[in-house]
């Protein structure tokens, strides 16, 4: 058996790691990659005037009642506002879940937020808390749909968006 000198078996095996190394890499896609976006106003608030004012006693009931009803959702991130209120609200359902607040800014234009929600959460079902000025543009951007805008009112709207493997939305509209 002839022997290989130490120099060409050195650069066959070299010329062997950089074939693995440009090789492309392909993820494989999640075997689901449908999604469904939960978005809700805060609940109700404190009228104090202030910028950032807590619940009222009924908007913290409304919290815990929307946890109960996706506690057997699974709910894998919940979105929400620097604002307490937001943060109130959906605290209920993270706990529900032991999963983090994940803060996002309200100010971000919906089209942009919502492109971020669908490449981060294929396959999965994400909570979104907002403000009457803000969730109904999230939803329709969403689902690339028309949702009614929200009155300052309103606080029990629980807008459901599915988005199936192939990219087709519906928009559920229920009352909490």
């Amino acid at each position: 058996m002839k022997k290989m000198p130490l120099t060409a078996l050195l650069l066959s095996c070299l010329s062997l790691l950089s074939a693995c190394a440009s090789a492309p890499h392909t993820e494989a896609a999640p075997a689901d990659a449908s999604m469904t976006f939960v978005i809700v106003r805060h609940a109700e608030k404190v009228p104090d005037g202030s910028k950032d004012p807590p619940l009222t006693d009924p908007g913290h009931a409304r919290a815990q009642a929307l946890a109960k009803r996706l506690s057997s959702v699974p709910v894998i991130a919940v979105y929400t506002t620097a604002f307490l209120r937001t943060r109130q609200t959906a605290t209920p359902t993270a706990q529900e879940h032991g999963l983090p607040l994940i803060e996002y800014d309200a100010k971000l234009l919906a089209s942009d937020f919502a492109t971020q929600l669908k490449q981060r959460h294929a396959g999965q079902t994400v909570l979104v808390v907002g403000h009457s000025n803000t969730v109904p543009d999230i939803a329709a951007a969403l689902c690339s749909c028309d949702v009614a805008p929200m009155s300052e009112a309103e606080y029990d709207r629980l807008m459901t968006v599915r988005i199936d493997a192939s990219g087709r939305a519906a928009l559920d509209v229920a009352r909490q």
